[in-house]
């Protein structure tokens, strides 16, 4: 036997004077609990999920129970192997190699469990919604809280999302909106078909939103911006989506951002660039200059004989980082203006500097 020395009643955690109904549900809480479907890769959950299906087998049967307690686990080695059992009415079957294979009724009995726990759990959720809020570029660097209106479905408040403006529960479920079902060892819960898993039986059908439990309107919803939002990045609104009528949780509202271009400045990643034009002679002789960022303008030293087109870095005026905090930076761009027009004595000084470049 693959238990060792280990009693079986202390394997399921029963008294030797347990009853055939308090082993069995010993057995079944522990079958869930160490299954291994519900923990896969876990050894030492398959290792005891065999130990209690073994003692389980013992146990449940009257004339094995009796050699048992007569006669311990002696009564029962050398007469068969442990591969290929069966308890009740599933097949918990393993290889000869110790691993999980298929397990007949229980592998179908669990999957329609998960399954049918994922319906359930989808069913009772409405629809996630998802719209787009164009930002400017200043609202992304600084992150602010701004109102929207949207046309969407909302609970009805007449009936609150039953439907009906008077109902009695109902006389299958008795208002708890499930039945259970026995299926071998287990009894699975399952939505009761004649409330529709609602608990409620419609009396009066509501006239305001004709039994659908929801209605369209327009409705004004806060949205707060992040500091660093970008294009395509987004906000959930938890329950802010599309109702579900009768009780069920509402969805999900995702806004989508969409950054507007800056007339000035230039995004890329958390990086700002900006064009500061400059003068002739401030080029050639340097000295303070103003440069615009997304938090107002900040003087900067211009070194004497700044070719157009050299960038000047201003650490930290750029984005913040989304989930850091952390600003990117600012590039100043140079770019030389020349005047369209001049004056002859402006043209003199320009062509007196000329000649000194031939020098």
């Amino acid at each position: 036997m693959s238990t060792g020395t280990r009693d079986y009643y202390e394997l399921l955690g029963v008294k030797k004077t347990a009853s055939a109904d308090e082993i069995k549900k010993a057995y079944r809480r522990l079958a869930r609990k160490h299954h291994p479907d519900l923990n896969p890769g876990d050894n030492a959950a398959e290792k005891k999920f065999k130990e209690i299906n073994e003692a389980y087998e013992v146990l449940s049967d009257s004339k094995k129970k009796t050699e048992y307690d007569q006669f311990g686990k002696a009564s029962f080695d050398g007469t068969r192997g442990f591969d290929g059992f069966k308890t009740g009415d599933f097949d918990f079957g393993f290889n000869n190699s110790g691993n999980s294979s298929t397990y007949g009724g229980t592998e179908e009995m669990f999957s329609d469990i998960f399954n049918r726990f994922r319906h359930e759990e989808a069913s009772v959720r409405g629809h996630d919604l998802t719209t787009n809020l164009s930002i400017s570029l200043e609202d992304a660097y600084n992150g602010v809280t701004k109102n929207i209106t949207l046309k969407k479905e909302s609970v009805c408040k007449k009936c609150m999302g039953t439907g009906a403006e008077s109902s009695q529960p109902c006389s299958r479920c008795k208002g708890i909106g499930s039945v259970k079902q026995s299926r071998g060892l287990f009894k699975l819960s399952q939505p009761c078909s004649a409330c529709n898993g609602t608990g409620m039986n419609v009396l009066k059908v509501c006239n305001a939103c004709r039994g659908r439990g929801s209605s369209y309107g327009t409705e004004t919803i806060k949205v707060k911006i992040p500091p660093g939002a970008d294009t395509g990045s987004k906000v959930r609104l938890k329950g802010m989506g599309g109702p579900k009528p009768k009780g069920g949780l509402p969805g999900d509202l995702f806004i989508e951002f969409t950054v507007k271009p800056d007339p000035q400045f230039r995004r890329d990643g958390n990086d700002i660039y900006v064009d500061v034009p400059v003068t002739f002679d401030e080029a050639v002789l340097g000295g303070k200059i103003k440069v615009p960022t997304l938090s107002g303008d900040v003087t900067m030293t211009l070194p004497p004989g700044t070719d157009s087109g050299k960038k000047f870095k201003l650490k930290g005026k750029g984005i913040p980082n989304r989930k850091t905090g952390i600003r990117g930076d600012e590039f100043a761009v140079i770019k030389i203006t020349v005047p369209k027009k001049v004056t002859s004595k402006t043209k003199e000084a320009l062509e007196e500097i000329a000649r000194s470049y031939k020098m």
